[in-house]
């Protein structure tokens, strides 16, 4: 099948856009999921400004790299999400404090983003949606269906316009579903296609990394939602319970050996990634395989060079034929 390997550039954005093709293209990586941010990607300029993509883009064909996708989780989680001063970090400087001029730049944002794909050739947007609902995930104080009902319906009013803006432009959204997302797991998900009206525009980017931790089984999320999976995610993370660490984190940073769980470099958590290759095979799934590295307790580019050779040795085509076939006379 000869999936491509990418590795999304979000971690790696305090790095120029040209270091990073160099070094990814030397370790062998067959591309990159572009981050909307740092000097990686202006979606503004890449919206109105063909040599700035002209220029990207050389850049790539230079280091003999592709890409199949870009990201814009910041933007995409300042749109949906109910304010606090931690999305004056997303957002430009200026709008520090003003939550309704945070969320107007990330619509339009989230809009040119959708053409500065499309002027790319790129026809896949990684992202987030954010959640004004996300603070309710426990229910104390009590939370109504009610004040669910208009969470989702809220997400609903804010993404259907930018959405008609990918439609126009040809191009996917794809939401990683993620804890702080609206849509975090296979109800939540369920849902959020259902309100949507299961709209073409809208899918996923399945990461296992998120799905794994929270109790959920990879493989079983990527084959109730087949024909919504726009893009995937080579992530892994491990869950280290031992009567003393919580599955909710303890408020501790990533990282630190105390949490009872935390993302992993690939092979080194408790993702089943045969599984879901043998998932993706079933259901045809010919895009990219992105790595997003994501481990605290590992030097990066170790990380980088070891995922790589992980996707490599995991990806496997599938049998045309069945192993029973010459047990014939």
């Amino acid at each position: 099948m000869g999936r491509k390997v990418t590795i999304f550039t979000g971690q790696w954005a305090d790095l120029s856009f040209s270091e990073l093709a160099q070094i990814m293209s030397g370790i062998g990586y067959d591309g990159l999921e572009i981050a909307c941010w740092g000097d990686h990607l202006d979606v503004q300029k890449a919206a109105e400004d063909s040599s700035y993509v002209e220029e990207k883009l050389e850049i790539l064909a230079k280091n003999n790299l592709g890409v199949w996708a870009i990201g814009n989780h910041l933007a995409g989680q300042c749109v949906g999400d109910r304010y606090d001063p931690r999305l004056d970090n997303f957002a430009p400087e200026k709008y520090a404090g003003q939550p309704e001029e945070i969320r107007k730049w990330a619509v339009e944002e989230m809009k040119l983003t959708a053409v500065a794909a499309k002027n790319l050739g790129v026809e896949v947007v990684t992202g987030f949606t954010g959640s004004p609902i996300w603070k309710f995930f426990y229910s104390f104080p009590q939370t109504t269906e009610a004040m669910i009902e208009e969470g989702f319906e809220q997400i609903v009013e804010l993404w259907n316009p930018i959405l008609d803006v990918f439609k126009e432009n040809g191009v996917k959204f794809a939401l990683e579903v993620h804890p702080t997302e609206i849509a975090f797991d296979f109800y939540t998900t369920e849902k959020l296609l259902d309100k949507f009206d299961w709209r073409p525009e809208f899918g996923i980017n399945f990461d296992p990394s998120h799905l794994i931790w929270q109790g959920m089984t990879p493989h079983l999320f990527l084959r109730d939602f087949s024909e919504r999976i726009y893009h995937v995610h080579m992530k892994d993370a491990a869950v280290s319970l031992n009567g003393r660490e919580g599955i909710l984190g303890s408020h501790l940073p990533f990282g630190d050996r105390r949490r009872g769980w935390d993302f992993r470099s690939l092979g080194h958590g408790a993702v089943d990634f045969d599984e879901i290759i043998r998932e993706l095979n079933k259901m045809n799934y010919t895009g990219p395989l992105s790595v997003e590295w994501e481990d605290s307790g590992m030097d990066r580019i170790y990380g980088a060079e070891e995922a790589l050779r992980f996707v490599r040795n995991v990806d496997f085509d599938p049998s045309n034929l069945a192993f029973d076939d010459s047990m014939e006379k």
